[in-house]
């Protein structure tokens, strides 16, 4: 059986960036290339010395660097297992070694006619040793400021999907069948037992897609049981990677949307379509809705959505992608994430 964890208790943050991530190398090559910058000015006293200094210093810099993500990148599961501290000092030998053999291999191409080969390969193994030690900081500080913002992100995310309104909804709608369908009642409790016992489960990063889909589903079956045949549901995942992980209340939160601000307004209902699919190495996922006229989003609608778009920053940082479509009369959700899939690096 799952354990349980209260909301209040912290979750550890990984400190260590994820170096197969865009966002993570797009920071890595600015600051790195940053810093060589600010190296060079430091070293020379016109802008012409400066211009010879930087097309010097890229000469090493770009092979080290993209040498050293491409080493994180393939290590980046196995560097995951240690200590943070552990990892932190391969990282930083594996930098240096690798900027000495970049040294080596340039020979005097990188050397000035009165300076020591020995002395210049040690400073630059610094330097580089340096400059990864910093980046690593800079990461660590990142991941400890955005830990605090993610755990206020899945506590509101919690709060949204248990509101009073729905727990109400729920038990009215159950009571009023009780005694004519006792069966119907009775998977109706059940649908509410695992919902909520879903929702107050050890908190993830990422969790199993299948659970979230089966938590939307007995979300749908109790607002179905409140408002019968005016909620229709077309789901469409008959090419949903069984496997694949993603941030955990994520779908519920758009199918509330879609019930209390789409389907409930309108006097003959309508449809919601789900489509959730892999494609090109990316999650697609999409809700889709009828709109009544001229339907004007409430801020609870507005909240869920931006807390769903804080999350997927936080955790997939540019590799996420959250686009809201909407027109007279028809709304539509869609989000694209990395596929990460359960025992798949």
């Amino acid at each position: 059986m799952k354990r349980t964890r209260s909301i209040n208790q912290n979750i550890p943050h990984r400190l260590l960036p994820d170096f197969r991530n865009l966002g993570t190398v797009l920071r890595i090559v600015l600051l790195a290339n940053a810093g060589a910058l600010a190296c060079a000015v430091a070293q020379v006293a016109t802008v012409g010395e400066l211009w010879q200094r930087m097309l010097l210093d890229s000469a090493l810099l770009q092979p080290v660097l993209l040498s050293v993500l491409l080493a994180l990148y393939a290590l980046n599961d196995v560097l995951a297992r240690f200590p943070y501290w552990r990892t932190v000092f391969a990282i930083v030998v594996l930098t240096a070694c690798i900027t000495w053999f970049f040294s080596r291999l340039g020979g005097e191409l990188f050397s000035g006619v009165h300076e020591s080969a020995v002395f210049l390969d040690l400073r630059r193994m610094l330097l580089a040793a340096l400059l990864a030690f910093a980046l690593l900081a800079y990461f660590r500080w990142r991941a400890m400021a955005m830990s605090p913002a993610l755990q206020e992100a899945r506590l509101q995310a919690l709060q949204a999907r248990i509101r009073p309104h729905f727990l109400f909804n729920s038990i009215n709608a159950v009571l009023a069948i009780v005694r004519a369908e006792p069966k119907r009642a009775e998977t109706a409790l059940e649908d509410m037992a695992d919902l909520f016992r879903m929702a107050m489960s050890d908190a993830h990063d990422l969790v199993a897609l299948r659970d979230e889909v089966a938590l939307a589903q007995r979300y749908l079956a109790l607002e179905q049981l409140r408002m019968g045949e005016r909620l229709q549901v077309r789901w469409q995942t008959e090419h949903m990677p069984q496997q694949a992980l993603i941030p955990p209340l994520m779908l519920q939160p758009l199918l509330e949307n879609a019930v209390y601000h789409g389907i409930e307004p309108l006097a003959a209902g309508g449809i919601i379509d789900i489509d959730i699919r892999e494609k090109s190495g990316q999650l697609h996922l999409s809700v889709s809705n009828p709109l009544p006229g001229r339907a004007v989003p409430s801020d609870g609608n507005h909240l869920a959505l931006s807390n769903i778009r804080e999350r997927l920053a936080l955790l997939f940082d540019v590799e996420a992608e959250y686009r809201v479509e909407r027109n007279d009369d028809s709304y539509h959700v869609h989000i694209v994430i990395p596929l990460r899939e359960q025992g798949l690096p």
